[in-house]
Protein backbone atom coordinates (compact mmCIF):
# COMPACT_ATOMS: atom_id res chain seq x y z
CA UNK A 1 0.00 0.00 0.00
CA UNK A 2 1.23 3.33 -1.00
CA UNK A 3 -0.81 6.38 0.61
CA UNK A 4 -0.10 7.12 3.96
CA UNK A 5 -2.10 10.78 3.93
CA UNK A 6 -0.14 11.37 0.16
CA UNK A 7 -1.66 12.05 -2.84
CA UNK A 8 -2.53 8.32 -3.94
CA UNK A 9 -1.55 7.13 -7.42
CA UNK A 10 -4.33 5.60 -9.18
CA UNK A 11 -4.95 2.23 -10.64
CA UNK A 12 -3.64 1.91 -14.35
CA UNK A 13 -2.06 5.57 -14.31
CA UNK A 14 1.42 4.07 -16.07
CA UNK A 15 2.27 1.06 -17.59
CA UNK A 16 6.09 -0.12 -17.61
CA UNK A 17 8.12 -0.70 -21.18
CA UNK A 18 7.85 -4.16 -22.44
CA UNK A 19 11.03 -5.96 -24.36
CA UNK A 20 11.39 -8.25 -26.67
CA UNK A 21 14.04 -11.17 -26.34
CA UNK A 22 16.02 -9.22 -29.05
CA UNK A 23 16.01 -5.92 -26.30
CA UNK A 24 14.18 -4.23 -29.56
CA UNK A 25 11.53 -1.97 -27.31
CA UNK A 26 7.86 -4.00 -28.62
CA UNK A 27 4.84 -1.97 -28.00
CA UNK A 28 2.92 -1.18 -24.57
CA UNK A 29 -0.46 -3.03 -23.79
CA UNK A 30 -2.92 -0.26 -23.98
CA UNK A 31 -4.45 0.45 -20.58
CA UNK A 32 -7.45 1.24 -20.36
CA UNK A 33 -9.00 5.03 -20.03
CA UNK A 34 -10.61 4.57 -16.84
CA UNK A 35 -14.62 4.98 -16.68
CA UNK A 36 -14.16 7.84 -14.27
CA UNK A 37 -11.20 9.92 -13.65
CA UNK A 38 -10.75 12.49 -10.59
CA UNK A 39 -7.58 14.51 -9.87
CA UNK A 40 -6.90 16.74 -7.49
CA UNK A 41 -10.67 16.97 -6.33
CA UNK A 42 -10.96 19.61 -3.64
CA UNK A 43 -14.24 20.29 -2.17
CA UNK A 44 -15.25 22.56 1.33
CA UNK A 45 -18.74 22.69 3.31
CA UNK A 46 -18.10 26.07 4.70
CA UNK A 47 -15.07 25.48 6.98
CA UNK A 48 -15.37 22.02 6.52
CA UNK A 49 -12.96 19.97 4.08
CA UNK A 50 -14.50 17.21 2.60
CA UNK A 51 -12.01 16.22 0.29
CA UNK A 52 -8.26 17.41 -0.26
CA UNK A 53 -6.49 16.74 -3.29
CA UNK A 54 -7.98 13.61 -4.11
CA UNK A 55 -6.89 11.22 -7.21
CA UNK A 56 -9.31 8.30 -7.90
CA UNK A 57 -9.82 6.78 -10.78
CA UNK A 58 -13.20 3.76 -11.50
CA UNK A 59 -11.68 1.40 -14.09
CA UNK A 60 -14.17 0.27 -16.64
CA UNK A 61 -16.08 -3.37 -16.14
CA UNK A 62 -15.08 -3.51 -12.19
CA UNK A 63 -16.30 -2.89 -8.91
CA UNK A 64 -15.05 0.07 -7.31
CA UNK A 65 -15.89 0.42 -2.97
CA UNK A 66 -15.26 3.41 -1.70
CA UNK A 67 -15.10 2.43 1.86
CA UNK A 68 -14.65 5.17 5.23
CA UNK A 69 -16.69 5.58 8.23
CA UNK A 70 -19.95 7.64 8.41
CA UNK A 71 -19.95 11.29 7.85
CA UNK A 72 -16.30 10.59 5.63
CA UNK A 73 -17.90 12.03 2.18
CA UNK A 74 -18.84 9.05 0.58
CA UNK A 75 -22.39 9.79 -0.70
CA UNK A 76 -21.15 13.93 -1.36
CA UNK A 77 -18.51 12.07 -3.80
CA UNK A 78 -21.32 9.96 -5.75
CA UNK A 79 -23.24 13.71 -5.82
CA UNK A 80 -19.70 15.70 -7.53
CA UNK A 81 -19.39 12.63 -9.95
CA UNK A 82 -22.72 12.75 -11.30
CA UNK A 83 -22.52 16.54 -11.14
CA UNK A 84 -24.95 17.68 -8.53
CA UNK A 85 -22.53 19.26 -6.51
CA UNK A 86 -19.33 21.17 -7.97
CA UNK A 87 -15.53 20.89 -6.88
CA UNK A 88 -13.61 23.69 -5.64
CA UNK A 89 -10.50 22.45 -7.33
CA UNK A 90 -9.63 19.25 -9.32
CA UNK A 91 -11.42 17.73 -12.37
CA UNK A 92 -13.78 14.88 -12.88
CA UNK A 93 -13.98 13.06 -15.90
CA UNK A 94 -16.99 10.53 -17.00
CA UNK A 95 -16.45 8.66 -20.08
CA UNK A 96 -13.74 11.48 -21.08
CA UNK A 97 -16.37 14.41 -20.30
CA UNK A 98 -15.65 17.41 -17.74
CA UNK A 99 -18.59 16.92 -15.25
CA UNK A 100 -17.91 20.96 -14.97
CA UNK A 101 -17.72 22.09 -18.81
CA UNK A 102 -21.23 20.24 -19.07
CA UNK A 103 -24.47 22.63 -19.96
CA UNK A 104 -27.42 20.89 -18.30
CA UNK A 105 -28.65 19.32 -21.53
CA UNK A 106 -25.54 17.54 -21.93
CA UNK A 107 -25.33 17.06 -18.03
CA UNK A 108 -29.00 15.34 -18.08
CA UNK A 109 -27.75 13.19 -20.96
CA UNK A 110 -24.57 12.07 -19.86
CA UNK A 111 -26.87 11.60 -15.88
CA UNK A 112 -29.22 9.32 -18.49
CA UNK A 113 -26.11 6.97 -19.00
CA UNK A 114 -25.73 6.33 -14.92
CA UNK A 115 -28.46 4.10 -13.43
CA UNK A 116 -28.32 5.15 -9.36
CA UNK A 117 -29.66 3.13 -6.26
CA UNK A 118 -30.30 5.19 -3.68
CA UNK A 119 -29.44 4.02 0.02
CA UNK A 120 -33.61 5.07 1.07
CA UNK A 121 -34.85 3.13 -2.15
CA UNK A 122 -36.63 6.51 -3.34
CA UNK A 123 -39.35 4.61 -4.73
CA UNK A 124 -42.28 6.65 -5.56
CA UNK A 125 -45.21 5.31 -3.05
CA UNK A 126 -48.41 6.19 -5.26
CA UNK A 127 -47.20 4.15 -7.89
CA UNK A 128 -46.75 0.12 -8.24
CA UNK A 129 -43.61 -1.67 -8.62
CA UNK A 130 -43.81 -1.87 -12.53
CA UNK A 131 -44.60 1.70 -12.65
CA UNK A 132 -41.28 2.71 -10.69
CA UNK A 133 -39.63 0.32 -12.90
CA UNK A 134 -41.02 1.97 -15.83
CA UNK A 135 -40.93 5.28 -15.11
CA UNK A 136 -37.68 6.20 -16.55
CA UNK A 137 -38.48 4.26 -19.51
CA UNK A 138 -41.59 6.74 -19.85
CA UNK A 139 -39.90 9.75 -19.27
CA UNK A 140 -36.84 8.92 -21.97
CA UNK A 141 -37.73 6.64 -24.39
CA UNK A 142 -40.51 6.50 -27.21
CA UNK A 143 -40.99 2.43 -26.30
CA UNK A 144 -44.57 0.93 -27.52
CA UNK A 145 -46.71 0.22 -24.43
CA UNK A 146 -45.84 -3.88 -25.65
CA UNK A 147 -42.32 -3.31 -25.85
CA UNK A 148 -42.14 -0.95 -22.44
CA UNK A 149 -44.10 -3.70 -20.68
CA UNK A 150 -41.51 -6.61 -21.93
CA UNK A 151 -38.60 -4.31 -20.77
CA UNK A 152 -39.96 -4.02 -17.53
CA UNK A 153 -40.55 -7.54 -17.28
CA UNK A 154 -37.44 -8.40 -17.94
CA UNK A 155 -35.90 -6.29 -15.88
CA UNK A 156 -37.92 -7.05 -12.67
CA UNK A 157 -36.94 -11.03 -13.45
CA UNK A 158 -33.09 -10.01 -13.44
CA UNK A 159 -33.44 -9.30 -9.60
CA UNK A 160 -36.42 -11.48 -9.03
CA UNK A 161 -39.42 -9.74 -8.43
CA UNK A 162 -41.42 -10.26 -12.10
CA UNK A 163 -44.27 -11.27 -9.87
CA UNK A 164 -44.50 -8.43 -7.58
CA UNK A 165 -44.46 -6.35 -10.29
CA UNK A 166 -48.53 -5.08 -9.04
CA UNK A 167 -47.03 -4.98 -5.56
CA UNK A 168 -47.31 -1.07 -4.10
CA UNK A 169 -43.75 -0.08 -2.45
CA UNK A 170 -45.73 -0.10 1.23
CA UNK A 171 -46.17 -3.58 0.69
CA UNK A 172 -42.58 -4.70 -0.11
CA UNK A 173 -40.33 -5.52 2.61
CA UNK A 174 -36.91 -3.68 2.71
CA UNK A 175 -35.18 -6.32 0.36
CA UNK A 176 -37.65 -6.29 -2.01
CA UNK A 177 -38.14 -2.83 -2.12
CA UNK A 178 -34.17 -2.79 -2.60
CA UNK A 179 -34.25 -4.89 -5.82
CA UNK A 180 -37.15 -2.84 -6.64
CA UNK A 181 -35.07 0.36 -6.85
CA UNK A 182 -32.27 -1.75 -8.54
CA UNK A 183 -34.69 -2.97 -11.11
CA UNK A 184 -35.45 0.90 -11.80
CA UNK A 185 -31.66 1.45 -11.89
CA UNK A 186 -30.94 -0.90 -14.39
CA UNK A 187 -34.14 0.13 -16.53
CA UNK A 188 -32.09 2.05 -19.07
CA UNK A 189 -28.81 0.29 -19.43
CA UNK A 190 -26.78 2.32 -17.79
CA UNK A 191 -23.26 2.42 -18.78
CA UNK A 192 -22.42 2.82 -14.67
CA UNK A 193 -24.45 1.88 -11.90
CA UNK A 194 -23.87 4.11 -8.36
CA UNK A 195 -24.97 2.27 -5.15
CA UNK A 196 -24.98 4.19 -1.99
CA UNK A 197 -24.97 2.29 0.67
CA UNK A 198 -26.60 -0.96 -0.59
CA UNK A 199 -26.41 -2.86 2.26
CA UNK A 200 -27.44 -0.70 4.95
CA UNK A 201 -31.04 -1.90 6.53
CA UNK A 202 -30.51 -5.35 5.24
CA UNK A 203 -31.69 -9.05 7.06
CA UNK A 204 -28.63 -11.92 6.32
CA UNK A 205 -30.54 -13.00 3.48
CA UNK A 206 -31.69 -10.21 1.38
CA UNK A 207 -27.68 -8.86 1.66
CA UNK A 208 -26.43 -11.77 0.87
CA UNK A 209 -29.25 -11.66 -2.56
CA UNK A 210 -27.62 -8.03 -3.46
CA UNK A 211 -24.13 -8.73 -2.77
CA UNK A 212 -24.86 -11.58 -5.96
CA UNK A 213 -27.08 -9.41 -7.55
CA UNK A 214 -24.30 -6.14 -7.93
CA UNK A 215 -21.77 -9.02 -8.71
CA UNK A 216 -23.97 -10.66 -11.76
CA UNK A 217 -25.27 -7.50 -13.22
CA UNK A 218 -21.80 -6.06 -13.35
CA UNK A 219 -20.31 -8.79 -14.94
CA UNK A 220 -23.51 -10.21 -17.13
CA UNK A 221 -24.44 -6.62 -18.57
CA UNK A 222 -20.87 -5.03 -19.28
CA UNK A 223 -21.71 -2.57 -16.17
CA UNK A 224 -19.29 -0.22 -14.37
CA UNK A 225 -20.40 -0.32 -10.78
CA UNK A 226 -19.14 2.10 -7.15
CA UNK A 227 -20.25 0.36 -4.15
CA UNK A 228 -19.96 3.46 -1.36
CA UNK A 229 -20.69 1.50 1.98
CA UNK A 230 -19.10 1.20 5.55
CA UNK A 231 -19.72 -2.41 5.38
CA UNK A 232 -17.06 -3.69 5.18
CA UNK A 233 -17.08 -7.86 5.07
CA UNK A 234 -19.75 -7.55 2.82
CA UNK A 235 -18.52 -4.77 0.15
CA UNK A 236 -15.04 -6.00 0.15
CA UNK A 237 -16.53 -10.05 -1.07
CA UNK A 238 -17.79 -8.74 -4.11
CA UNK A 239 -15.19 -5.44 -5.01
CA UNK A 240 -11.99 -5.86 -7.64
CA UNK A 241 -10.75 -2.68 -5.62
CA UNK A 242 -11.19 -0.69 -2.86
CA UNK A 243 -10.80 2.59 -1.57
CA UNK A 244 -10.54 3.72 1.74
CA UNK A 245 -11.44 7.69 3.00
CA UNK A 246 -10.75 8.98 5.91
CA UNK A 247 -10.52 12.73 6.77
CA UNK A 248 -10.54 14.18 2.94
CA UNK A 249 -8.08 11.90 1.87
CA UNK A 250 -7.75 8.22 0.55
CA UNK A 251 -5.70 6.24 3.29
CA UNK A 252 -5.57 2.86 1.26
CA UNK A 253 -6.33 1.12 -2.02
CA UNK A 254 -5.83 -1.63 -4.00
CA UNK A 255 -7.25 -5.04 -4.10
CA UNK A 256 -9.37 -6.11 -0.72
CA UNK A 257 -6.37 -8.56 -0.57
CA UNK A 258 -3.81 -5.95 -0.61
CA UNK A 259 -6.09 -3.51 2.02
CA UNK A 260 -6.59 -5.99 4.22
CA UNK A 261 -2.99 -6.57 4.50
CA UNK A 262 -2.10 -2.95 5.02
CA UNK A 263 -0.33 -2.21 8.01
CA UNK A 264 -1.59 1.10 9.21
CA UNK A 265 -3.41 1.29 12.57
CA UNK A 266 -6.37 3.16 11.11
CA UNK A 267 -6.89 0.73 8.59
CA UNK A 268 -6.40 -2.22 10.40
CA UNK A 269 -9.43 -0.67 13.12
CA UNK A 270 -11.50 0.25 10.03
CA UNK A 271 -11.24 -3.17 8.55
CA UNK A 272 -11.45 -5.16 11.83
CA UNK A 273 -13.96 -2.98 13.09
CA UNK A 274 -11.75 -2.66 16.14
CA UNK A 275 -13.05 -0.45 19.46
CA UNK A 276 -9.57 1.36 20.32
CA UNK A 277 -7.14 2.79 17.58
CA UNK A 278 -6.69 6.15 15.96
CA UNK A 279 -10.88 6.23 16.62
CA UNK A 280 -10.96 6.82 20.17
CA UNK A 281 -14.47 5.37 21.46
CA UNK A 282 -14.72 8.21 23.79
CA UNK A 283 -15.51 11.77 22.26
CA UNK A 284 -12.95 14.29 23.47
CA UNK A 285 -13.98 15.99 27.18
CA UNK A 286 -12.33 16.67 30.21
CA UNK A 287 -10.88 13.77 32.76
CA UNK A 288 -13.46 11.99 34.20
CA UNK A 289 -12.10 12.46 37.74
CA UNK A 290 -12.46 16.58 36.92
CA UNK A 291 -16.36 16.34 35.54
CA UNK A 292 -17.13 14.16 38.88
CA UNK A 293 -15.73 16.95 41.11
CA UNK A 294 -17.61 19.52 39.62
CA UNK A 295 -19.65 20.88 41.84
CA UNK A 296 -22.23 22.96 39.50
CA UNK A 297 -24.70 21.77 37.74
CA UNK A 298 -24.53 19.96 34.35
Amino acid sequence: MKDNGSRSKAPGASTPAVTTGDSQPAASPRVPKPLVRIRGLTYRRGSLVVFEDLDLDIQRGAVTAVMGPSGTGKTTLLKLITGQLRPDAGSIEVDGLNIQGLDKPQLFKLRRRMGMLFQSNALLTDLSVFDNVAYPLREHTDLSPSMLRKVVLLKLEAVGLRGARDLMPSALSGGMARRAALARAIALDPMMILYDEPFTGQDPISMGVLIALIRHLNDAAGLTSIVVSHDVRETASIADYLYVISQGRIIAQGSPAEVEADDSEWVRQFMGGLPDGPVHFHYPGPPLAQDLLRRSAA
